[in-house]
């Protein structure tokens, strides 16, 4: 799907016809025919359209001194599709590719994504204060500043969704909420890889060697270096405390699993006295002190009961009952 978005002189971004001069091309998931009206009609060099098209393309820039373009892929976190998932019920993210191309000869911006989301739907939409198609740098920045809040956004619902997990794990011997608790971990995985490669593009895109940042532009440029090192050091401290939770957590299971062994164990032997003795005493052999006729079955139950009282008030002594 191609649309095409412009800013007037108002400020306003509206909707336009075609792409033209100071217009910004916002291109998803296209088709065969919309990658070739991309390098056919609007110019962009194939290569960067393959790039763009790869989900498993890594945070880079590049840059084509023979026609002037220039290339930023920047990841951005999204919710892994619940088809995708072993259990539709868990929660896991991951990062896909947002690629943004300028191309000063025809005063155009370019965005490239592989599915719908909400970072390009929030610019479309003009919810972007001060968003302007024509000045190329500053919506490129604007945008790399809605994908570094974006990371924030969904690392503060990982907190609280590992919280909630935490609560339903205690005192539990199940492997669900260990499951994505795992999820969660494998999401800030990708989190931390994305956001070290967004940081290595920031900081070429700050020398200003490919893109050129005029002096307006620093102070949100300094904007997007804070959040990106937030983001950073918010998904360092939760991979942390999540890892550490998984561990503590797995050996309370391990225990708790231990306990009810030990429970039935004790149980089992406690119940294994009256067939002992029963068994002594319904052989063909005469045992002493057994009685003869009818009274024969009091000195077992007797020796049974005895057995039993006996051994479950040492286990009850050792502490073995809880």
């Amino acid at each position: 799907m191609i649309t095409c978005y412009k800013t007037d002189l108002n400020g306003i971004t509206s909707l336009i016809e075609a792409p033209e001069p100071g217009a910004w091309i916002n291109v998803v998931a296209p088709t065969d025919e919309e990658r070739r009206w991309l390098e056919d009609e609007i110019g962009v060099l194939p290569e960067f359209v393959r790039s763009a098209l790869d989900e498993e393309e890594t945070s880079h820039i590049d840059y084509d001194d023979d026609v002037n373009q220039a290339l930023i892929i920047v990841d951005y976190p999204c919710a892994e599709d619940a088809e995708d998932m072993q259990d539709p019920t868990m929660l896991q993210y991951t990062t896909l590719p947002i690629s943004f191309f300028s191309l000063p000869e025809k005063s155009l911006v370019v965005t490239v994504s592989l599915d719908e989301n909400a970072i390009v739907a929030d610019m479309a939409a003009g919810r972007v204060r001060g968003l302007n198609t024509r000045l190329r740098t500053r919506f490129l920045l604007q945008m790399l500043l809605r994908i570094s809040q974006s990371y924030l956004v969904h690392l503060r619902r990982i907190d609280n969704l590992s919280t909630a997990t935490e609560q339903r794990l205690y005192g539990s011997m199940r492997n669900e909420e260990l499951l994505q608790m795992l999820s969660l971990e494998k999401s800030l995985v990708y989190f931390s890889t994305s956001l070290k490669s967004a940081e290595v593009t920031l900081n070429k895109i700050q020398h200003g060697h490919i893109i050129t940042l005029y002096e307006d532009d620093q102070d949100l440029m300094e904007d997007v270096m804070i959040e990106v090192h937030q983001a950073q050091e918010m998904c360092n401290i939760y991979s942390n405390i999540l890892s550490g939770t998984m561990d503590a957590y797995a050996s309370v299971i391990s225990n708790n699993l231990n306990i009810v062994m030990k429970v039935l164990t004790v149980i089992t032997i406690v119940m294994a006295i009256p067939n002992m003795v029963f068994g002594f005493f319904g052989m063909n052999v005469t045992l002493p002190l057994a009685g003869a006729g009818g009274d024969s079955w009091i000195l077992p139950t007797v020796i049974t009961v005895v057995a039993c009282v006996g051994a479950a008030y040492v286990f009850k002594r050792k502490g073995l009952w809880r």
